[in-house]
């Protein structure tokens, strides 16, 4: 195998001049979370102001954004982005102004939810410029550019925190909250400024939605329990992994494991990209989540965190295809006008998925270890499986141009 799909992907009139500063503006949004995280503890001392603020941060940017996805698919992505990210400029510069100041904890609550509130929504964009450039003729391309799209969030969050602790630790964290926003704000500008590839409004988008266009439908509300289910998995795998590295005394083997773990799935994720397969999206999606679940019942056990490191590169390779997999079936279920409405509401599906899955899995490796904590992982990898097997009716016969039944 080679990586030529990938290069004539980008070799598509237009496609490396959205994706690209796509890619620049989603190392910001990595970074923006975690950003807060320094910029508010590195001024109140306390991570218990840092986690509420960030917490804001999280909750607003989840119900938010398939607001805002509705908008663009009503007006267009030119015409929604710019003012999006000025606002995003503008609620940054609040939040500074008010760490800065020292101000009480809820206002540092409301500056951090104003910047969830206005995050550019650049992967639901970028992915809804994919599907309509290669919607006509070029289907079956579609695998490979989602698969581009996961590997450059990837690349975004491996990079990006690692950056903003590094200028946190060099004892700048302002400088890492304005570099998120600008790579943010930069990259976003320059993607809605690639006006030709961008995907027309379609009439009626936005309101109420006549039939055929609802997201009221069996096959994404299956899409939106997956994204959920695996939210909780991620949550779930942070939390115990970190419990058990700690129970065993070694708690800088958690930054390797999770390492191991996130190059494994970029390693995963190119691969699949690079051939088209024979077997349906939703047969593959059973396959994945069954996988992952066969992964996840290995996590008991193991004994150290050398054998954690082992198992977590199976798990973390199964990852990567989902998502992809989700994104395709989420193309091919939903009309196109509200493609990027769906994009952003399977993403505060996952988001709210991590956020339950905090506490949860927390009360369960406090009452059990941190077994108790995989365990909660396990339980959401096997509920993938089963929404999966449910898929295999709910998503045989999608919309548009995936309901010819082209294998993949």
């Amino acid at each position: 195998m080679s990586s030529a799909n990938y290069r004539s992907l980008l070799r598509t009139p237009g496609a490396a001049a959205f994706f690209l500063p796509a890619s620049l503006g989603r190392v910001g949004i990595a970074m923006t979370s975690l950003s807060i995280v320094w910029l508010v503890h590195g001024q109140t001392g306390t991570f218990a102001s840092a986690g509420l603020v960030s917490g804001g941060f999280a909750v607003t940017d989840a119900l938010v954004a398939p607001q805002l996805a509705r908008l663009v698919d009503r007006f267009g992505q030119t015409r929604i982005l710019p003012p999006a990210l000025l606002a995003h400029a503008l609620a940054v510069a609040v939040l500074v102004s008010l760490v800065s100041a020292d101000a009480s904890a809820p206002f540092l609550l409301l500056g951090g939810a104003l910047v969830g509130a206005s995050v550019p929504q650049l992967s639901a964009m970028s992915a809804a410029r994919w599907a309509a450039l290669l919607r006509t003729g070029r289907s079956a391309e579609l695998p490979t550019a989602f698969a581009l799209e996961s590997l450059g969030n990837a690349v975004a969050y491996l990079v990006g925190p690692a950056l903003v602790s590094a200028l946190a630790a060099a004892g700048h964290p302002v400088a890492g909250t304005v570099l998120a926003a600008s790579l943010s704000v930069v990259g976003g500008l320059v993607f809605a400024a690639q006006r030709g590839s961008a995907p027309s409004p379609v009439a009626g988008a936005g309101t109420h939605a006549p039939a055929g266009r609802s997201l009221l439908r069996s096959g994404v509300l299956v899409l939106m329990g997956l994204n959920l289910a695996l939210g909780v998995f991620f949550g779930a795998m942070q939390v115990s992994v970190t419990a058990f590295v700690v129970e065993h005394g070694a708690p800088s083997a958690a930054s390797p494991v999770f390492a191991v773990s996130s190059c494994s799935g970029l390693l995963a994720g190119w691969l699949y990209g690079l051939r088209r397969w024979q077997a349906t999206p939703p047969v593959q999606l059973l396959v994945a989540t069954t996988a992952l679940v066969l992964g996840t019942l290995l996590l008991p056990t193991v004994r150290s965190p050398f054998g954690l490191g082992l198992v977590v590169v199976l798990t973390g390779a199964t990852v990567p295809p989902l998502l992809v997999l989700c994104s395709v079936l989420t193309e091919s279920t939903v009309h196109q006008a509200v493609l990027t409405q769906a994009f952003s509401w399977l993403g505060s599906a996952s988001a709210a998925g991590t956020a339950a899955a905090a506490a949860l899995s927390g009360w369960a490796i406090d009452s059990l270890g941190s077994r108790g904590g995989f365990t909660v992982a396990t339980a959401a990898a096997a509920a993938m499986a089963l929404q999966s097997l449910a898929g295999l009716r709910l998503l045989r016969s999608p919309r548009g141009a995936q309901s010819r039944a082209e294998p993949l």
